[in-house]
C-alpha cells in the first residue's frame, strides 16, 4: 500500500521516482499558485515508448483534486508493476498525475477559480448553460455562516427539495453543473481554466501522432464502496460507447444513457476531448471508486466550499473541514485501496489490449 500518499507533496515525489524507476521520460506543468505549505504546484507527465507511437494508453488523475490521493496510488503501482515495459509494440503510455494539482495539495475538489474542471470543457463563446434548479439552492449550497445551526438549515432546505422532486432530480440540481454562482458548487466557471489548458496542451504535444487512443481517468466519491463504475461519456448507440463496452466489459455506464452513478454532466473533459483529438479514435472511461454515503459527499463539499468562500482556508476550523472532504473522496482502509489498484490494473491492462487490437486490425 505504499504507493498511497498522505499528501499532494509526497505523492508527486513518488510519482516522480516511480517513473524514473520506471525509464519514463518525465516533464512537468508549473501551476500558478503555491500549495499551503508555499510549496510548488506541477501537473507531472511521464511518458513510456516511442514519440510516435500509433496508439497511446493515457492515465490521469486528480481531475478532481482531492480524488487524487486515489488516482495517483493507482499511477504508481502502474509504473512500479512494470507494466510499462508489458506494453505490445506500437502502444505507448502518457501518465498524467494531479491535472488539478491545487485541489491535490489544498484538499479541494475544484481548481483555484473554483471551478469543477469536468463542467469546464465547454465552448464559452457560446450562451453558458443554464441551471435554474441550482439557482432555488444557491443560497443554502452556500450560507452566510458554518454554525451548527447553519448547516441544520442548510441541509433542511435542500432534504426538503429532496422530497418535494426526487433524491435524483436534488442530485441533478446540484450537481450537473452551474454557471452563475461563483461561490457555489460544481460550479463551470466563465472561461477556460489553467488545469483545462494545460490538459490540452499536454494532449497536442504528445498525442498527435497517434491513430488511436486509450483513456482512463480516476474519480472517487460516487457509487457503492470500493466498487469501480467504468462510466462512458458517451450515448448507449454509439460507436465509442461500444468500443468502450468491448474493451471494458458489459458493466461500462454511459452518463448520456442514464444508467450511471453520476448525475448527467455539463463539459466534462472525457466527452469533450475527443473533439480535441478529431485525428484519433478515442476510447474513454472514468473510472468511479464509491467511498461514503452520497449526503455526506454533499455535506463535505459544501463545508468546504463555505470555507473557501466565507471563512479562512488556514483558519481554526480548516482542519476539520479538510478531515472530512479527505474522508468523502479517500477511504483510509486496506481492503478500499487494495480494490481500488486491483480494478485500476484490470481497467489498464484491458486498454492497453483494445488498443493492441486495434493497431494490428483485430478491432
Amino acid at each position: 500500500m505504499s504507493v498511497f500518499s498522505p499528501t499532494y507533496e509526497i505523492a508527486r515525489q513518488k510519482f516522480r521516482d516511480a517513473s524514473a524507476g520506471a525509464g519514463g521520460a518525465l516533464s512537468s506543468y508549473t501551476h500558478p499558485e503555491r500549495g499551503p505549505d508555499g510549496g510548488e504546484l506541477t501537473t507531472d507527465v511521464a511518458w513510456f515508448g516511442p514519440a510516435d507511437a500509433q496508439a497511446v494508453l493515457v492515465l490521469v488523475s486528480a481531475t478532481h483534486g482531492v480524488e487524487g490521493h486515489c488516482g495517483s496510488g493507482a499511477q504508481i503501482d502502474w509504473m512500479r508493476r512494470g507494466e510499462a515495459a508489458r506494453l505490445a509494440p506500437g502502444v505507448a503510455a502518457l501518465v498524467v498525475h494531479g491535472l488539478n494539482p491545487y485541489g491535490f495539495a489544498w484538499s479541494r475538489r475544484v481548481t483555484h477559480e473554483n471551478v469543477d474542471l469536468n463542467r469546464n470543457f465547454i465552448d464559452f463563446s457560446a450562451p453558458l448553460p443554464a441551471n435554474p434548479e441550482y439557482d432555488r439552492l444557491a443560497e443554502a449550497v452556500t450560507p452566510a455562516s458554518w454554525s451548527a445551526e447553519a448547516q441544520a438549515a442548510s441541509r433542511a432546505t435542500i432534504l426538503a427539495y429532496a422530497r418535494e422532486n426526487g433524491f435524483p432530480a436534488m442530485v441533478q440540481a446540484l450537481s450537473g453543473g452551474q454557471y452563475a454562482h461563483p461561490d457555489g458548487i460544481f460550479y463551470g466557471g466563465r472561461s477556460e481554466t489553467w488545469s483545462r489548458r494545460t490538459l490540452q496542451a499536454i494532449f497536442r504535444e504528445r498525442l498527435s501522432a497517434a491513430s488511436d487512443i486509450g483513456i482512463i481517468d480516476y474519480h472517487t466519491g460516487l457509487g457503492p464502496v470500493g466498487y469501480a463504475e467504468q462510466i462512458v461519456s458517451a450515448g448507449p448507440e454509439t460507436e465509442a460507447y461500444r468500443r468502450a463496452a468491448a474493451w471494458h466489459g458489459a458493466a461500462a455506464a454511459s452518463i448520456d444513457g442514464g444508467d450511471s452513478v453520476s448525475a448527467k454532466l455539463a463539459g466534462d473533459w472525457l466527452g469533450a476531448i475527443p473533439g480535441f483529438l478529431s485525428h484519433a479514435c478515442v476510447t474513454g472511461i472514468a473510472l468511479e471508486y464509491g467511498t461514503v454515503d452520497t449526503t455526506k459527499v454533499m455535506d463535505a463539499l459544501r463545508a468546504d466550499n463555505w470555507l473557501h468562500a466565507r471563512g479562512d482556508p488556514l483558519g481554526p476550523d480548516a482542519a476539520g473541514i479538510k478531515a472530512q472532504i479527505r474522508a468523502a473522496f479517500y477511504v483510509d482502509d486496506d481492503l478500499w485501496r487494495g480494490m481500488v489498484l486491483g480494478q485500476s490494473l484490470i481497467a489498464a491492462r484491458q486498454a492497453a489490449a483494445g488498443l493492441k487490437r486495434a493497431i494490428t486490425g483485430s478491432r
